[in-house]
């Protein structure tokens, strides 16, 4: 499934609390592994963009021997890894070797060299989940991990359903990793109360309606969670909550069952093509506090550009 798996590092030990996850990861799929690091002109406000070319190439070789040292370390571990070293603007070299080299998972660092601040992931994670439409996973960089590369283990896994066809690519993501890591796999499905804006109390018949309505879908989720639980060959668990807010409830579950890794799809039933992820999986990229492993459904061909792409193509050197 991911037989490409591609590493961004900066030589920071906040980017580096990626490696027991690519340990992880990696050896539960049989991937080879590549470790890319992005060497950037470093700009001064108001200096010229002449570069010190002695400067330069120290900063490249020690890139190099970090790599090459990084390496070693996945190596003695029995992971086929190799690296990578460009030079330009990080967002968009990596995304052009993802897209070169049919990597098929990103996985990320929610912080790295720039250090830990109060937004949950970098700008320049941001940028790179937003525009690889690739699978990618993130690390929260804030989060105590353990300095024993092969010491990881998943133990509980939420994956969160809405019937949807488009939300079932996650699964054989979810017990591959759970077959090899003996995980529990939580699959939960949220009934979300049917809105029904008024500016009076409701009238008998709408509490009726609504009652009829939430009744018929957790009866619907219920079977359907009752034939994926029997279907799938490991260890699984189901959860079926009522809640007016669906997205509020499934952060809540997070902590509550101790959750090891969040697995979503990057698109459910309501989800078009407008936008590379819906609002669940944006929510978890931007509020939550555990490994979140995403699974994209669109190619790039297939999501429209936004008005500041088409902008910044038109009026490019200007």
């Amino acid at each position: 499934m991911f037989d490409h798996i591609l590493v961004p590092l900066d030589g920071s030990s906040l980017a580096e609390c990626v490696l027991p996850h690519v340990v992880a990861v990696a050896h539960a799929f049989g991937s080879r592994v590549t470790l890319l690091q992005v060497l950037e002109q470093t700009r001064t406000p108001g200096a010229t963009r002449s570069v010190d070319p002695l400067g330069w190439h120290i900063r490249k070789a020690e890139a190099e021997a970090y790599l090459e040292e990084v390496v070693g370390r996945l190596q003695e571990v029995d992971l086929r890894t190799e690296n990578t070293l460009l030079e330009g603007q990080a967002v968009e070299r990596i995304i052009e070797f993802a897209h070169d080299q049919n990597v098929g998972l990103i996985l990320l660092s929610s912080h790295g060299r720039s250090g830990l601040s109060g937004w949950n992931v970098s700008s320049v994670v941001q940028k790179i989940i937003l525009r690889a439409y690739v699978p990618v996973m993130i690390v929260r960089a804030y989060q105590p991990v353990t300095s024993d590369l092969t010491g990881l283990r998943y133990r509980r896994l939420l994956v969160p359903l809405d019937c949807s066809r488009r939300a079932e690519c996650i699964l054989p993501l979810a017990t591959t990793l759970a077959g090899f890591h003996k995980s529990e796999v939580l699959l939960v499905h949220v009934v979300s109360r049917p809105q029904m804006p008024c500016r009076v109390p409701l009238t008998r018949e709408d509490s009726e309606l609504a009652n009829r309505i939430t009744e018929r879908n957790r009866l619907e989720a219920t079977t359907y969670l009752e034939q994926l639980q029997s279907w799938l060959d490991v260890d699984v668990q189901t959860r079926l909550l009522l809640s007016n807010n669906a997205i509020e409830t499934l952060h809540d579950l997070v902590e509550q069952e101790e959750i090891d890794l969040a697995i979503l799809s990057a698109h459910g039933y309501s989800g078009g093509t407008k936008w590379p992820y819906g609002s669940v999986a944006i929510s978890f990229i931007a509020y939550g506090t555990t490994p979140l492993f995403i699974m994209q459904d669109l190619a790039p061909d297939e999501v429209k550009p936004t008005q500041a792409e088409v902008a910044a193509k038109e009026y490019k050197g200007h």
